[in-house]
């Protein structure tokens, strides 16, 4: 049996999620919204992307939702310079909730999650492949990202490959969603008679967004199938 199969709910959570960004565009000022959020952010000048990156680390601390803070990245910043902010602030907190993990709050977390058998696989897993075990796990996630981000400052990893692991195996899915955010604004704009490009443009982003996905996709696949020959 495939997996959508396995899981609908996933797929019927996936079609939900995708009615409601719909109404919400039709229903709410979600353009307006959207201009104000972007003049908010330029009124920091430069310091807009130092000021972004900050308050997704302490977000990631904090456990809120990373795909939100990404998908805004690129509203605000566009491709490159969305993905660099969304890439460096993650980073930052997923170190962050690491050295707590390891130095401050140690006890608090290995007593709420230390003896959860899944843990106790991953954590003989990094133990074995290191900073392997931790790229393939960032590319295809058993576990919620920011949640993960403390667990893996209990296992044996040094500082150094977790936080360089992190930052590659990051990489895909941030480009993604910060896509999702870049061409969600053009969008928007040009339905408010504020964009200026072409059909032709419009083509080549839309064939940008499906090569990112599938390329995310595969890359995925091959984490979840390199996990299970390890496992």
């Amino acid at each position: 049996m495939r997996a959508w199969e396995r899981w609908p709910w996933k797929w019927m959570a996936t079609g939900l999620v995708v009615i409601a960004a719909i109404a919400a565009v039709r229903l709410l000022p979600v353009a307006d919204w959207l201009k104000g959020f972007n003049e908010w952010i330029k009124s920091f000048g430069p310091w807009g992307v130092v000021f972004y990156i900050g308050v997704y680390a302490i977000a990631t601390v904090l456990f809120v939702p990373g795909w939100i803070l990404t998908v805004g990245a690129g509203v605000a910043f566009g491709l490159f310079w969305g993905t660099f902010t969304a890439l460096i602030g993650a980073t930052i907190g997923a170190t962050f909730a690491f050295l707590i993990a390891r130095y401050v709050a140690r006890g608090a977390v290995s007593k709420r999650f230390g003896k959860n058998k899944k843990f106790e696989a991953i954590d003989h897993a990094i133990g074995q492949q290191g900073w392997k075990m931790v790229g393939l796990l960032r590319l295809s996630p058993l576990i919620p990202f920011n949640l993960s981000n403390y667990l893996y400052g209990l296992t044996a990893i040094a500082f150094a490959p977790y936080v360089l692991a992190t930052l590659v195996g990051m990489l895909p899915g941030t480009v993604l969603y910060v896509y999702l955010g870049t061409i969600g604004k053009i969008g928007l704009e040009a339905s408010k008679g504020a964009g200026g490009k072409s059909a032709l443009e419009y083509v080549f982003l839309g064939i940008g967004l499906v090569a990112t996905i599938i390329v995310t996709v595969l890359v995925t696949r091959a984490a979840r199938r390199s996990l299970k020959q390890k496992s």
